[in-house]
């Protein structure tokens, strides 16, 4: 089952990704951490990826593609994989067909976590995490059991994300309408595209998730 998870950052995509590859064998891929990997292997894409953002530029979608395709051939990926974070234009969804039409590949389901905007906000903004152990925790939704300190390790230190922010969330929420939401007719048109309640529990929504993979798996 080859999948692509879509929402703005903070709808969980990384969560939900992390359970399919749990329960399903599926191989996430980030590609943004895969670039990073190809960097530091010193792989000749990852260098020449480097090259244009050490001057400043934004690698072309070509080298991405090439990035994934060289990845989803690899042996894990054989039961399937989960692209979070890619595609975010139309262009690139395009490219993305063709190369896995390439390969004898397919998607089966595009699946869109639609969120609040005004309750991601503040969903995301609240967050900490523990400086010692990383264990995670909201200001409002899940704060530690005694102020102060880390229900887990004891620790007094706490550290947040600098981008967990409202100003910062706002921005990267306009950058996904702007740059991205315009794939989602692309893969509507495709027959590919489900939607689910992202504001929902984590095991809610991994459970809407799962229901639309057996679906799919049924066609």
């Amino acid at each position: 089952m080859n999948i692509i998870l879509l929402g703005p950052p903070g709808a969980g995509k990384g969560t939900q990704a992390k359970l399919l590859e749990e329960q399903h064998g599926m191989i996430q891929l980030s590609t943004g951490d895969m670039l990073r990997a190809a960097v530091k292997r010193g792989e000749p894409l990852g260098l020449e990826a480097k090259k244009i953002m050490d001057a400043g530029g934004l690698v072309p979608d070509h080298l991405m593609i090439k990035m994934i395709e060289d990845r989803i051939r690899k042996p894990d990926c054989a039961k399937g994989f989960i692209l979070d974070g890619f595609p975010r234009t139309v262009p690139q969804a395009e490219a993305l067909d063709k190369m896995l039409s390439a390969c004898g590949k397919k998607l089966d389901a595009v699946i869109e976590l639609k969120v609040d905007e005004a309750a991601l906000i503040e969903r995301v903004s609240g967050r900490f995490t523990c400086a010692k152990c990383g264990t995670g925790y909201h200001k409002k939704f899940k704060p530690p059991k005694h102020a102060g300190v880390c229900d887990v390790c004891g620790s007094t230190e706490f550290i947040c994300r600098p981008d967990d922010n409202p100003e910062t969330m706002k921005t990267r929420l306009k950058a996904f309408q702007d740059q991205t939401a315009p794939i989602l007719p692309y893969y509507r048109q495709k027959g590919l595209l489900k939607s689910v309640d992202g504001m929902a529990s984590m095991d809610a929504v991994h459970g809407s998730i799962e229901h639309i993979l057996g679906e799919t798996g049924k066609a």
